[in-house]
């Protein structure tokens, strides 16, 4: 729950975000009210602390009003009165308007916690979000990144998550753990464009849910999962931009998390409902719980086991 401008575990112990990602909402559409739908069930079914939008929020190719579209697809959590941020994907600023703009648009509702972050920085939208524990330090640090766009004119494809950006993450790390006795602070972080080690996990390592389409990660690596492992503190990443991918597994001890695609106003595949990644935080325990829940209001917690090929050619699938 918020505290004035601050995020606190509940009294009985728990935190929960809810992951709406790649609504690709355009003009109120029908498959816009769908989604709003969804959205709406979810919120009353998970009641949650806070929600993550983790970026193609809006499609503003298709948008007549890129800002409004972007207003209109937010006040389904702020007229809440919930508590949200949020990150940029590839398309929320492709056409007639820039980041800039829609930051402002978020900062328009009252409950919004998203920052520009710093302005020597790639991109818009680098910031931290600390929730408090019941003794008010910083217990869990989230990390907010842009991933960016498109790599042109360096390379076809992408964008990825910038030198000068993980410098930033690794001192932001740094200093919360030096107001920790030195200890890192467990933290999540949150992101629009998968980093390559999804791909990497999903070949090598055990992984529950679905790989419906290619990894749409950058064609280079530009370190920031290294620099996560250095500092040992996230616990988790989640990402979206894949709409058929939903996976999450664990690589080096960190949890790759995809969500799960929530807007009905671009690709997807019938047999994968659409709906939200969840994630529970227990105060004092370690690591975190998540689960997807669907457009019919039902709860996954169990994804199917996917084992890689190595594992099973030593005959490992049950």
């Amino acid at each position: 729950m918020k505290s004035g401008n601050s995020l606190n575990y509940n009294s009985d112990g728990t935190f929960t975000i809810v992951q709406f990602t790649d609504l690709h909402w355009k003009n109120g559409e029908a498959a816009d009210q769908r989604t709003a739908q969804l959205m709406q069930i979810v919120l009353d079914l998970e009641q949650p602390d806070l929600v993550f939008f983790t970026g193609d929020t809006i499609e503003s190719e298709y948008c007549l009003d890129p800002k409004q579209s972007f207003h209109d697809a937010i006040s389904i959590v702020s007229d809440r009165r919930i508590p949200w941020a949020a990150v940029f994907g590839n398309h929320d600023a492709e056409y007639r308007t820039s980041k800039s703009e829609l930051l402002q648009v978020q900062l328009e509702h009252p409950t919004c916690l998203s920052e520009a972050g710093p302005e020597e920085l790639h991109g818009i939208g680098n910031y931290t979000i600390p929730i408090l524990s019941s003794e008010g330090k910083a217990a869990v640090i989230l990390y907010a990144l842009d991933s960016g766009d498109y790599a042109a004119p360096l390379l076809k494809g992408y964008d990825w998550i910038h030198r000068d950006q993980i410098e930033w993450f690794a001192r932001q790390a740094d200093a919360f753990a030096e107001g920790n006795g030195g200890q890192p602070v467990p933290s999540l972080a949150f992101f629009h464009i998968p980093v390559p080690e999804y791909e990497e996990m999903w070949n090598n390592e055990t992984c529950f849910g679905l790989k419906e389409e290619g990894v749409g990660c950058p064609k280079v690596n530009s370190g920031f999962f290294t620099a996560m492992l250095e500092k040992g503190n996230v616990m988790g990443t989640f990402t979206g931009h894949d709409h058929i991918n939903d996976y999450h597994g664990q690589l080096h001890g960190i949890r790759l998390c995809y969500g799960r695609a929530t807007g009905f106003n671009s690709y997807g595949k019938e047999t994968m409902q659409r709906g939200a990644r969840i994630i529970r935080l227990n105060e004092g325990a370690a690591g975190f719980d998540t689960w997807i829940r669907l457009e019919d209001g039902s709860r996954i917690d169990n994804q199917p086991e996917h084992l890689p090929e190595m594992k099973r050619a030593k005959g490992q699938v049950v």
